[in-house]
C-alpha cells in the first residue's frame, strides 16, 4: 500500500492565494531583453503588439516608442494608437517624455513603454521610467517594455569591467525578477556588427565610434552570454515557482544543479573540491549543505573544521546552506527536491558496518530516498595530505581546542563524597534502593551543572561507592546478588544519557542565545541609525555597536569625493593609528566588494577583518574589525558581520541621498528665489524707469510745455528716482545681510531722533494718515548704528503706510521691558494673513492684498538689521484689526559720559 501524499502546508497555501490575488489585480509586465543596442528589441515588441491587435483586438496604446530614426521600426507604429507625449523644457531644449497621467486616464489594456532604464527629464513625477511602469502595473495596465543586459543593476559592474564603459542608467533586479515574462531578442554578434556598418543602429559617425569601443566582437560575445544566463535564471525561477504551485516533488533535469553534503569530517575537504570541479565542468550552480542535528559538531575542533570546509566552499562559489533537522538524509533530500537539485554528492562511509546496523546508514537512506536525483559517492582522504589540486587543508583557520579545566571534576568528586556521607547517615532510615536514587540524583545534577565529562565521572564514582559501601558483601567490590549488575548498568547508563542530552541542550542554548544577541544588536543598531543623520554620526553608531558585539576594536572607513579612504569613526577611541597593512586590507575590500583580512583567503595574515559597506552597486566604505582574541570569525559570525555591514551601508546611502535631496532642495529654492527676484525686480525697476523716461522724453521733445506741466514732470522724475534709489538700496542691503558683509558703526543716539528722521523722509508717502507717537521721555540712549536703524524704521513705517487706508492712523509706541527697549509699530490695515506671522519675513514674500507694490525685501531687511544688533523683530495681528511689528533693542549699558560723571560724583 503506497503512502498517502503529504498534506499541503496551510500557511503556504494562504500565501500562494494572496500572491495570486495580488497578481490578478496587478498588470502584467513583458520585457523584451537584448544584449546590446540594435538587436531588434523595439521592432520585436511592435511586431508582437501588432499581432495582438489584429488577432485578438487588444486595446493597445503606444505610450512611448523610440524608433531612433530607423525607417523599418517607424513603419511598425503605423495604424497603432499613439499617446501624445509630455513636453518638458530643460536647459533650453524641449524634451519628450511619457505622459503618465494621460496614460492612467486612458487606461488601455496594454501600453508599450520603450527603454525601461531611461532617466526622465527633471520635473517628472518619477526620476526613472521603470517607476512609471510600476505605477502603470499597479493600476492594472499590462506593459510591454525593452532593456539591455548592461542596464541590469547587479550586472552593471560586470559589464563595465568587460566593456570599459560605465552605464549609469540601471534597472533594479527586482523589476526584472517580477516580470511575468522575458523574451530574449537575440542575433549573432556578426550580424549585429553588419547592421552597425550599414547604419541601421547608429548614424555613420556614431557607428564608427561605437565599433571601436562598445561594439567589439569580444564584448558582444560576453554580453550575449550574460543575457542568456540572466534569461535562463528567470526561466529557472519560473520553473521553481511552477513546481511549488503544483506540488511537484519529482526532479526535472532541465538544468544541472549540484548539492554536496559536508560535515566536520576531514574527508569533506575533498567533497568540496570535487563538487566545485563538477560544477565548473557542467557550468551550473552548486550548494554546500550542512545538517545541524542535535548531536553533531559539539567538539571545538569539529566546529572549527566545519567552518573551514564552509569557508572553502564559499570561496569556490558555493551557496552555503545550514539545515536544521533530526535526520540528515531527510533534511538533505527535502532541500534538494524543493530546489530541483539534479545531483547530490555525499562521502563514502569510513566507519564500521556495525555502526550502520545500530544507527542506520546515511548513504543507504539517501540513495533509497533520492528517486530522480543522481547520487555521487566520493571517497575522502587524509587532510594532512594535499588534495588533488595541490592545496593543503586550510588548518590556519582552525581554532585551538581549549584546555579542559580540572575544577568541575574536583567539584564532582567532592559532591559524590558529600552524597556518600549523607547516605551513610540515612542508611538506617532508608532502604538500599533509596540510597541508589541519591547517587542517581548527583549524576543528574552534575550533568546539568558541569556537562558530559564530570557527569560520567559522577556516574562511575557513584556506582563504585554504592557497590563498595552498601551492596553486600560490604567494603568490597564483590557482588553476591547478580541482579545488582543491572542496577550498576542503569546508574551508569542514566548518567551517560543525561550528560549527552544536557550537552546538546546547552549547545543549542548557547546557539540560541548567540542568535538572540546578534538579533538584538542589529535591532539596537537599526534603532540608533534611524536617528543618525550625518555619515559621521552613522559611523559612530556602527563602530560602537560593532565593538560591543565583538569585544574588540572597530573602525569605520568612508570614501570622500576623491575616492580616498579615510577614518569616519574609531571605537574604542584609543588614538592608535591604523597600520598601513590594515589600511591596505580595507582598500582591497572596498575595491573588490568582498571580505578580506583575518580568516579569509585574501591577506589572512592581517589582524583585522574588513567587510565592505556596499548597497546595490555602490560601495560606501569598509568596516574594519579587530577581535580581542585575535581569532578568525566563525561562519555564522561572518554572516552576521556582513548583515551588519549591509545595515550600515544602507544608512550611509540614506544619508548620502538625504544630502543630495537637501542640496537639490536648496538649488530649487535658490532657483525659485532667483526667479522671484527677477520677476519682482524687473517689474519694480521698470515702473520708475518708465516714468522717468516718459517725463524726461516729454521735457526733451516739447520745449513749449507750460511751466506747471514742466514742474509736474520734474517732480515726477524726482519722486520716481527716489523710489528707484530705495529699491536699489534694499537689494544692496539684502545682499550684504546674506553675505555677512554687514558692518555696524554703533553710536549712542536717542530713539526719538531715529524715529523722527524716518518719519520726515516719509512725510509725503504718509499723506493724510495721522501718526500717533508715544515715546516716553525717560527712555535710555540706544547704542546702535543710526543709519541702519533709520533704514529699519523707514521700512517699517513705509510698510505700515502701504497697508493703512487713507484716514486711518498709525501708532508708534515705545517702552522699557527689563534691559530692552521695545518699539511697537501698529497700522490700521487689514492685518496679516492667517499663519503669515513668520512668512512676512521671508525674502520676496508679498501679501495678497491688491494694490500693494513692492519686491518683498523690506521686512527681511528689517529683521536682519535687528538681529545684527542682537535684537528681534516679530509680527502679530491686533484684536481690533491691523498688524503690529515689535522691535526689541537690547541695551548696551550707559553712555560713557554718564558712566564717567556718575563715577566722579561724591
Amino acid at each position: 500500500m503506497s503512502d498517502p501524499p503529504p498534506r499541503p502546508d496551510p500557511d503556504a497555501l494562504l500565501r500562494r492565494v494572496n500572491q495570486e490575488e495580488a497578481r490578478l489585480r496587478r498588470g502584467k509586465l513583458r520585457v523584451f531583453f537584448g544584449f546590446a543596442p540594435g538587436v531588434g528589441k523595439t521592432y520585436r515588441m511592435l511586431q508582437v503588439a501588432r499581432d495582438l491587435v489584429s488577432d485578438h483586438d487588444v486595446d493597445l496604446v503606444l505610450g512611448i516608442v523610440e524608433t531612433h530614426r530607423r525607417m523599418d521600426t517607424a513603419a511598425m507604429t503605423l495604424g497603432l494608437e499613439l499617446l501624445p507625449r509630455r513636453k518638458v523644457m530643460h536647459r533650453g531644449r524641449e524634451l519628450e517624455e511619457l505622459d503618465l497621467d494621460r496614460a492612467l486616464a486612458r487606461k488601455p489594456r496594454l501600453i508599450l513603454v520603450d527603454e525601461l532604464a531611461h532617466t526622465n527629464a527633471p520635473g517628472s513625477r518619477h526620476p526613472k521610467r521603470w517607476q512609471d511602469v510600476e505605477e502603470l502595473l499597479d493600476a492594472g495596465i499590462d506593459v510591454f517594455s525593452t532593456m539591455n543586459v548592461q542596464h541590469v543593476e547587479s550586472l552593471n559592474d560586470v559589464v563595465a569591467q568587460i566593456t570599459r564603459v560605465n552605464v549609469r542608467e540601471t534597472v533594479p533586479d527586482r523589476i526584472l525578477d517580477a516580470a511575468d515574462s522575458i523574451e530574449l531578442v537575440d542575433i549573432a554578434p556578426e550580424e549585429l556588427l553588419t547592421r552597425l556598418e550599414e547604419g541601421k543602429v547608429y548614424l555613420p559617425e556614431e557607428a564608427r565610434r561605437a565599433a571601436t569601443h562598445f561594439f567589439r566582437r569580444g564584448n558582444l560575445l560576453a554580453l550575449r552570454e550574460l543575457a542568456l544566463r540572466r534569461t535562463a535564471q528567470h526561466v529557472d525561477d519560473d520553473v521553481r515557482e511552477y513546481r511549488e504551485e503544483h506540488g511537484v516533488s519529482a526532479t526535472w533535469p532541465a538544468g544541472e544543479r549540484i548539492l554536496v553534503a559536508i560535515g566536520p569530517s576531514p574527508s569533506s575537504a575533498r567533497l568540496v573540491g570535487a563538487a566545485a570541479r563538477m560544477a565548473g565542468g557542467l557550468r551550473c550552480p552548486w550548494a554546500a549543505a550542512y545538517v545541524e542535528t542535535p548531536g553533531t559538531g559539539t567538539l571545538p575542533a569539529e566546529r572549527a573544521r566545519l567552518e573551514a570546509h564552509l569557508q572553502r566552499a564559499e570561496s569556490l562559489g558555493a551557496t552555503i546552506v545550514r539545515l536544521p533537522g533530526t535526520r540528515v538524509a531527510e533534511a538533505l533530500l527535502g532541500w534538494a527536491q524543493r530546489h530541483n537539485v539534479t545531483r547530490l554528492i555525499i562521502g563514502k562511509p569510513t566507519h564500521s558496518r556495525l555502526r550502520d546496523r545500530l544507527r542506520g546508514s546515511l548513504l543507504d537512506e539517501v540513495v533509497r530516498g533520492s528517486h530522480d536525483i543522481d547520487v555521487s559517492v566520493i571517497g575522502g582522504e587524509d587532510p594532512a595530505r594535499p588534495d588533488e589540486a595541490g592545496v593543503a587543508m586550510p588548518t590556519a583557520t582552525l581554532a585551538p581546542r581549549p584546555r579542559p579545566s580540572l575544577l568541575p571534576y574536583a567539584a564532582t568528586i567532592a559532591l559524590v563524597g558529600l552524597t556518600l556521607g549523607l547516605a551513610m547517615v540515612l542508611r538506617a532510615a532508608l532502604g538500599l534502593p533509596d540510597l541508589e536514587m541519591l547517587f542517581l540524583l548527583v549524576v543528574l545534577a552534575t550533568a546539568v551543572r558541569f556537562g558530559r565529562g564530570p557527569a560520567l565521572t559522577a556516574a562511575a564514582l557513584g556506582v563504585a561507592c554504592y557497590d563498595f559501601f552498601f551492596v553486600p558483601p560490604e567494603l568490597t567490590f564483590d557482588v553476591s546478588d547478580k541482579r545488582y549488575f543491572l542496577t550498576f548498568a542503569m546508574m551508569f547508563g542514566v548518567g551517560f544519557v543525561a550528560s549527552e542530552l544536557t550537552a546538546r541542550i546547552k549547545r543549542q542554548e548557547r546557539e540560541a542565545i548567540g542568535r538572540e544577541e546578534r538579533t538584538a544588536i542589529l535591532y539596537a543598531m537599526a534603532r540608533d541609525l534611524a536617528t543618525a543623520d550625518t555619515p559621521a554620526e552613522i559611523a559612530e553608531v556602527a563602530a560602537r555597536h560593532a565593538t560591543n558585539a565583538l569585544v574588540g576594536r572597530a573602525v569605520v572607513l568612508g570614501l570622500d569625493e576623491t575616492g580616498t579612504l579615510g577614518i569616519l569613526a574609531d571605537s574604542p577611541r584609543s588614538g592608535v593609528p591604523l597600520d598601513p597593512k590594515d589600511l591596505g586590507v580595507a582598500r582591497w575590500c572596498v575595491e573588490h566588494g568582498v571580505l578580506a583580512g583575518l580568516g579569509t583567503d585574501t591577506l589572512p595574515g592581517s589582524l583585522g577583518l574588513a567587510t565592505p559597506l556596499r548597497v546595490g552597486g555602490a560601495t560606501q566604505g569598509a568596516l574594519l574589525l579587530f577581535p580581542a582574541d585575535r581569532e578568525p570569525l566563525r561562519m555564522e559570525q561572518r554572516a552576521f558581520v556582513e548583515a551588519f555591514g549591509r545595515q550600515v551601508a544602507v544608512a550611509l546611502e540614506r544619508a548620502h541621498l538625504a544630502g543630495l535631496a537637501h542640496s537639490a532642495a536648496l538649488r530649487a529654492r535658490a532657483e525659485e528665489m532667483r526667479s522671484s527676484l527677477l520677476s519682482a525686480v524687473s517689474h519694480d525697476l521698470r515702473t520708475p524707469l518708465a516714468s522717468i523716461t516718459g517725463a524726461a522724453t516729454s521735457l526733451r521733445d516739447d520745449t513749449n510745455l507750460p511751466k506747471e506741466t514742466r514742474d509736474e514732470l520734474v517732480q515726477s522724475i524726482c519722486v520716481e528716482a527716489v523710489r528707484l534709489e530705495r529699491l536699489v538700496t534694499n537689494l544692496l542691503d539684502m545682499t550684504r545681510l546674506d553675505s555677512g558683509a554687514l558692518s555696524l558703526a554703533r553710536d549712542w543716539i536717542p530713539l526719538e531722533e531715529i524715529v523722527g528722521s524716518a518719519l520726515t523722509r516719509l512725510e509725503e508717502r504718509l499723506g493724510d494718515r495721522p501718526v500717533t507717537i508715544d515715546l516716553p521721555a525717560d527712555l535710555p540712549l540706544l547704542y546702535v548704528d543710526p543709519v541702519l536703524y533709520e533704514q529699519l524704521f523707514l521700512n517699517l513705517f513705509e510698510n505700515a503706510a502701504k497697508y493703512t487706508p487713507r484716514g486711518a492712523s498709525l501708532t508708534i509706541r515705545a517702552s522699557l521691558e527689563g534691559d530692552d527697549v521695545v518699539v511697537d509699530v501698529m497700522d490700521g490695515g487689514p492685518g496679516l494673513p492667517p499663519g503669515a506671522e513668520e512668512r512676512v519675513f521671508e525674502k520676496f514674500y508679498r501679501g495678497p492684498h491688491a494694490g500693494v507694490a513692492g519686491v518683498g525685501l523690506g521686512l527681511p531687511i528689517c529683521r536682519g538689521i535687528a538681529e545684527a544688533h542682537g535684537g528681534t523683530l516679530r509680527a502679530r495681528n491686533l484684536p481690533e484689526g491691523g498688524a503690529a511689528f515689535r522691535v526689541r533693542i537690547p541695551r548696551a549699558g550707559d553712555p560713557p559720559s554718564l558712566a564717567s560723571s556718575e563715577a566722579v560724583m561724591p
